[in-house]
């Protein structure tokens, strides 16, 4: 007998939660794309999508996903050849200086391992090596989804500023736009990297970059442009099919304009802020809890390291596959798999899982996940400490902690 007969969570980082608001504004016939109302649901998106990012720049939205962005981004700010700073905390990092890499940019990869930050000082002695002022663009991630590292965004630009670099700062906010707070032009970025699938609530389909003056002033000298990725007809179209260069994607802007509603207008993006800075720390109370005895952890020590939006978890002899596995099977729970944990012939690989509390998501439905992580590790014989739920529930009950 297995309780998982009821409705499913996936508590993954992506897709995430999308809610019955949004499903139901998609669920329409196929609207008439040469027509008025679909222009005019698409000029309101591109002013809400600037305050979301708090940006006085451009928008341009791409059919595509996290990958899509990252190669939109790619294509309109360099050359074949062209140097690339990536200070990489994780798979994502990586995977995006491998993006680059195979489209011909000299992507320099710092890799700062997978459970901390970006160390500010060794960008900026990167930056002061290169005299020639080379490096077009400094690409890093903001939270990385593999690992939960948040880097300090506002540091980084620091560091090149100090290094007197003119560098372009570039941040892939895949994994914490909607859910850490974030101030792209307060902080100094010139570009920025978004999809519709985590904190934007939204089904898989849309990436979505915002881009200041000055990058676009880089798009010029940028000949990896091609008519689909150029992002200029997209920020000031002539004609409706340049927003997409084609056909529109019409039910994703549906669900879209319902999603940015009760992000801005209704729930207010400090409050959602909040919301994800407590459900963050009621998961590491969970998790430190259950660490008292036994070998669970989180991944990132430091707190102010750890991204709000998901949190990856260690839990040794192969604990987190079969807690996965598990809760599952067992309580309809989907808990994300450690991605780039280790390889696939490493037994560590096992070890890793990841808990999402991003976009959608309320007290009831993290408490309910660390709940039936728990009961699964009492189920299974997997040592921890006692009290992870009740020490979540503590954290929910304390109140809103400062947004960090």
């Amino acid at each position: 007998m297995s309780l998982a007969h009821g409705r499913p969570y996936a508590a993954i980082p992506g897709p995430s939660v999308i809610p019955d608001r949004v499903l139901a504004a998609m669920h329409r016939p196929a609207p008439n794309i040469y027509g008025q109302a679909l222009r005019e649901l698409t000029e309101s998106l591109i002013p809400d999508l600037k305050r979301l990012a708090r940006t006085a720049g451009h928008a341009a939205i791409y059919i595509g996903n996290g990958h899509a962005a990252w190669e939109a981004a790619n294509a309109n700010l360099f050359s074949r050849g062209d140097r690339a700073l990536v200070p990489a905390t994780g798979l994502f990092g990586l995977g995006w200086a491998n993006s680059a890499a195979r489209m011909g940019v000299q992507a320099e990869v710092i890799d700062f391992g997978r459970s901390g930050p970006a160390d500010p000082d060794r960008i900026e002695a990167a930056l002061r090596a290169d005299r020639a002022g080379a490096i077009r663009a400094v690409m890093v991630t903001h939270v990385d989804t593999a690992t939960g590292v948040r880097n300090d965004l506002r540091a980084v630009r620091a560091a090149i500023d100090a290094a007197g670099h003119p560098a372009l700062l570039v941040a892939d906010c895949i994994a914490s736009l909607g859910c850490d707070r974030f101030l792209m032009d307060d902080w100094g970025v010139d570009v920025t990297l978004a999809a519709s699938q985590k904190g934007l609530m939204t089904p898989p389909g849309l990436a979505i970059l915002w881009m200041n003056d000055r990058a676009l002033a880089a798009t010029a000298a940028a000949d990896l442009r091609t008519p689909y990725w150029d992002w200029r007809p997209r920020i000031a179209p002539e004609e409706y099919y340049q927003y997409f260069c084609g056909t529109a994607p019409t039910h994703h802007l549906f669900g879209l304009r319902e999603a940015l509603t009760m992000i801005l207008d209704e729930e207010g993006l400090e409050a959602v802020w909040a919301r994800h800075e407590r459900l963050a720390r009621a998961v590491w109370a969970a998790v430190g809890a259950w660490g008292g005895q036994g070998d669970i952890r989180l991944n990132v020590a430091d707190p102010a390291a750890r991204g709000r939006s998901v949190t990856s978890v260690f839990v040794g002899g192969g604990g987190a596959a079969r807690l996965r596995a598990w809760t599952e099977a067992e309580a309809g729970v989907v808990l994300g798999i450690g991605l780039g944990m280790g390889t696939p012939e490493d037994p560590e690989a096992r070890d890793w899982l990841r808990v999402a509390h991003m976009g959608h998501v309320s007290a009831h439905m993290t408490l309910g996940v660390l709940a039936v992580m728990e009961a699964g590790l009492a189920a299974l014989g997997i040592p921890h400490g006692p009290g992870g739920a009740a020490a979540a529930a503590a954290a929910v009950a304390a109140g809103d902690a400062p947004v960090a």
